[in-house]
C-alpha cells in the first residue's frame, strides 16, 4: 500500500510540459476546450490549427502518437453516435457514396467529432504529463472544494486495494465451482457485492482511525510545493491563447 499510484496513462519524463505546475495545465486544458467549442464548425482550417497546437504539445512532452491514438478509443461511443446523426437527421438530403444523408446531420456529426476529438486529445496529454495525485492538488489550488479533493484522493489511493479485494473474492468463488451463466447466479453476485461494501466500509473506518491517531485534523499535508510563477502561467497560457486567437479569426471570416 505504500507504493506509488501512477495511472497507466501517465508517462514519466523530464520535459517542459511535465515540469509545469498541475493547476496551470488544468486551467490551460479547460480554456483550450472552451475556445475549441466556440470555434465555428464551418472553418475546417481552424480545427486543423488546433490539432497542430496539440501536436506541438505532444512533441514537447514526448508523448508518442501511438499512445494517444490508443487512448482515443474512449470516444468510440461518441463517434458511433455522430455517425448515426446523418442517417436519422432531418432536413435537406444529400447523396454521399450512394447514401441519402441529412445535410444538417453531417454538419452536426462533424461538429461533434472535431471538437470532441480535440478535447479528448488535450485531456490525454494532460493525464500523460501529470500524476493523478498532482492533478488533484492542482484542482485544490484552483479553489475546488477541499473536501471533494480529499474524497477523490482517497478513492485514487485505495481503488487498487478494493479491486484486489474483488479479485480475491472472484478467485474464491471460482475455486468453489461458481460460474455466472445466467440470472440464477445473480443472488451470489449480489451477496458478494454486499460483502465487498461491508469490508470496504470497515477498512475505511480503520484507515480514518489510524489517520486521527497520527494527528489528522481534516486537512492533508502538502508534501510537494506546486506553487506557480508568472512564467509558468505564461507558458501554460500559450495553448489557450493561440486557440482563442484561432477562434476569433475564424469568427471574423464568417
Amino acid at each position: 500500500m505504500s507504493a506509488g499510484h501512477h495511472h497507466p496513462i501517465y508517462r514519466p519524463a523530464d520535459t517542459p510540459v511535465h515540469r509545469l505546475p498541475p493547476q496551470c495545465k488544468l486551467a490551460a486544458v479547460v480554456a483550450f476546450a472552451v475556445f475549441v467549442v466556440a470555434t465555428p464548425r464551418e472553418r475546417f482550417w481552424a480545427f486543423a490549427v488546433d490539432a497542430l497546437l496539440l501536436a506541438a504539445v505532444a512533441a514537447a512532452a514526448r508523448v508518442p502518437v501511438g499512445a494517444i491514438v490508443r487512448r482515443m478509443a474512449i470516444e468510440v461511443p461518441f463517434v458511433l453516435f455522430a455517425l448515426a446523426i446523418p442517417l436519422i437527421g432531418t432536413g435537406e438530403r444529400v447523396q454521399v457514396l450512394g447514401l441519402s444523408l441529412s445535410a444538417p446531420g453531417l454538419w452536426a456529426a462533424w461538429n461533434i467529432l472535431a471538437k470532441a476529438s480535440l478535447g479528448v486529445v488535450a485531456s490525454i496529454l494532460l493525464a500523460a504529463t501529470t500524476e493523478p495525485r498532482m492533478m488533484l492538488l492542482g484542482a485544490e489550488r484552483l479553489r475546488l472544494p477541499r473536501l471533494l479533493v480529499q474524497i477523490a484522493t482517497f478513492m485514487l489511493r485505495y481503488l487498487d486495494v478494493i479491486l484486489d479485494q474483488m479479485r480475491r473474492m472472484r478467485i474464491a468463488r471460482e475455486s468453489r465451482g461458481f460460474v455466472a451463466r445466467d440470472l440464477r447466479q445473480a443472488s451470489v453476485l449480489a451477496k458478494s457485492a454486499g460483502a465487498l461494501f461491508i469490508r470496504s466500509y470497515e477498512r475505511g473506518e480503520r484507515v480514518h482511525l489510524a489517520m486521527l491517531s497520527r494527528g489528522y485534523t481534516g486537512e492533508m499535508p502538502t508534501i510537494r510545493d506546486i506553487s506557480a510563477t508568472g512564467r509558468d502561467w505564461a507558458v501554460a497560457g500559450m495553448l489557450p491563447c493561440l486557440a482563442a486567437m484561432t477562434a476569433l479569426l475564424a469568427w471574423s471570416t464568417t
